[in-house]
């Protein structure tokens, strides 16, 4: 199966798809038209020479079925779903194939509420975390938006489908989409077989219950190129009675065995009360509140001496650990109390996010001149921008961490940050790694020596996934207007994950080059995958080459 042929007459091309879309919708292909969805991250950019804007669902499958009717022919074209193209250091709004027309599907963004009390909502691929947020609002509904650290403009749809997780109750974000609907390449309405057996007019069953009856196909939608997915129906988590973050730091690099001990007491015994935990190093969090000292335009890592004076000035750890306590009062008091007694007298500083040093802090802070104790306000302003994530509110907090070596531009407080289109450079490496102290210090060390190689800074986050394993997200942030750095960022991905997949430790998700060159169609697992797809688009209309070797 190969990918069809771009074909020579754009124009062709442009006024047929023209003619199969309704009012709604609309082919893009002028260079004004077509400049947003050129930026990428990762400096694979190539020009879109066509993107059809979708506003009504059953453009899709007009879309499709020109696709199906011309697959033999000169005019023969793929296509490559996105849901608002803000997949940051993972392709953004880019194909991974120059012959396919891009479907922008952001301008489908209905919410419905299924079930207020039940907390079941329907959400279509344009609806962002901001958008759900704002209609929980609206409508005075007290559930929790599955926020991640990628911002309030990006997509829900599209990072449950990544198999994307967050900080807060439901973790793992598809673990909470109970149905998924949309189409095959040849036009193909899906859904599950308790939605076609189903002989109520509710429809709200299937919407409930994730595993339907039969096969599960629904696993097949995500990390794929087997369907466009128009809508997704997923659980949200009631806002709790009670909410405490906590942070736990310890003073020295030694200590990450009695952190890591702590965060797996935590998960394993106060499952459902806690959310996700993180452990962070020092430069990642140094990179969250200080700007770079070495200047955005070089390409050098912080010196340990650089790494120390900014430790002073924000109070800094080695490590840090922060999760979230959620539930009514006195459950959420009494884990405050198992924490406490968990971390023991192992951590050299505890606070809690509701405690009477954080309430004094911010009394203090809004009545002094904003020029005083500068660090001190940083500090808070963040811890308060992470409490409002883990408390379900979508904001920029982690979004200024792209902009580490982007010399174009500086983040301020108030502006829009748009990672791909601000010209910044960021890989990702996101390994899966057992939650074992001794796996996690050899992946430390790993860190530490690759990167430094490759002059990328070795920043550090473990994001606890189960009591079992964690996954890491290592950030490569380079200046994308510097080719020697771009060459340097993507030699040291491949480094770390080469070298790493001998260790066990294997990435989650695989941006476009990754999928290219470490997806081995070969082997059973990627046979079977082709054999789903020969099936169920023989004409490789959707996203050729997506998780598909």
């Amino acid at each position: 199966m190969t990918a069809v042929p771009y074909p020579p007459d754009v124009t062709t091309l442009a006024a047929l798809l023209q003619n199969v879309l309704s009012t709604a919708s609309q082919v893009l292909s002028s260079v004004p038209e077509l400049a947003r969805y050129q930026f990428n991250c990762e400096a694979n950019n190539q020009p879109s020479q066509l993107v059809v804007s979708i506003g009504a669902i059953a453009d899709i499958k007009a879309v499709l079925a020109l696709a199906s009717s011309h697959a033999n022919s000169k005019n023969a074209f793929a296509v490559h779903p996105i849901s608002t193209g803000r997949n940051w250091g993972y392709s953004s709004a880019k194909a991974n194939s120059a012959t396919a027309v891009i479907l922008d599907l952001a301008k489908l963004n209905n919410i419905q509420c299924e079930d207020a009390k039940l907390g079941i909502f329907t959400v279509q691929p344009g609806v962002t975390q901001q958008d759900l947020r704002c209609y929980l609002n609206q409508h005075q509904l007290k559930f929790m938006v599955p926020v991640t650290g990628a911002g309030p403009g990006c997509s829900i749809l599209g990072n449950a489908l990544e198999r994307g997780y967050g900080i807060t109750p439901y973790t793992d974000h598809f673990a909470a989409v109970n149905s998924i609907r949309g189409y095959l390449a040849d036009g193909t309405l899906f859904r599950s077989a308790v939605a076609e057996l189903d002989q109520s007019q509710h429809d709200l069953l299937d919407k409930t219950y994730k595993y339907g009856v039969g096969p599960y196909l629904d696993g097949l939608w995500t990390q794929s190129n087997l369907a466009i997915v128009t809508e997704i129906s997923l659980r949200l988590k009631a806002e709790p009675e009670a909410f405490s973050a906590f942070y736990l730091q310890f003073a020295t690099e030694y200590q990450f065995e009695q952190a890591q001990q702590i965060v797996f007491d935590i998960l394993q015994k106060l499952e459902g009360v806690v959310g996700s935990v993180n452990i962070m190093d020092q430069r990642r969090v140094a990179a969250m509140l200080a700007t770079n000292p070495n200047g955005a335009a070089a390409h050098q890592v912080m010196t340990e001496q650089q790494v120390a004076s900014i430790a002073k000035t924000y109070d800094i750890p080695a490590w840090t650990i922060a999760g979230t306590l959620y539930g009514q009062k006195a459950v959420v008091k009494a884990a405050k109390h198992e924490v406490k007694r968990f971390a023991g007298k192992q951590c050299s500083k505890m606070v809690f996010s509701d405690s009477w040093l954080i309430n004094t802090a911010r009394t203090v802070l809004q009545w002094l001149p904003k020029t005083m104790l500068s660090a001190q306000r940083k500090m808070l302003n963040s811890l308060d921008a992470g409490i409002n994530i883990m408390s379900g509110h979508p904001n920029q907090v982690a979004l200024p961490l792209a902009y580490w070596r982007n010399p174009r531009l500086a983040v301020t407080k108030d502006q829009t940050l748009h990672p791909a289109a601000d010209g910044c450079g960021l890989l990702w490496y996101a390994p899966l790694i057992t939650m074992n102290s001794a796996d996690m210090r050899r992946f430390i060390g790993h860190i530490r020596a690759v990167c430094p190689k490759y002059g990328i800074e070795p920043m550090i986050t473990f994001t606890s996934l189960k009591h079992d394993t964690v996954d890491s997200t290592i950030p490569i942030v380079f200046n994308l207007a510097d080719a020697a750095a771009v060459a340097q960022a993507k030699a040291c991905l491949e480094e770390l994950v080469s070298e790493g997949l001998k260790q066990g430790w294997v990435p989650y998700r695989l941006n476009l080059a990754q999928q290219a060159s470490l997806l081995d169609p070969t082997l059973p697992f990627w046979q079977i995958s082709a054999k789903i797809k020969q099936a169920l688009d023989p004409h490789n209309i959707i996203s050729p080459g997506r998780y598909q070797p």
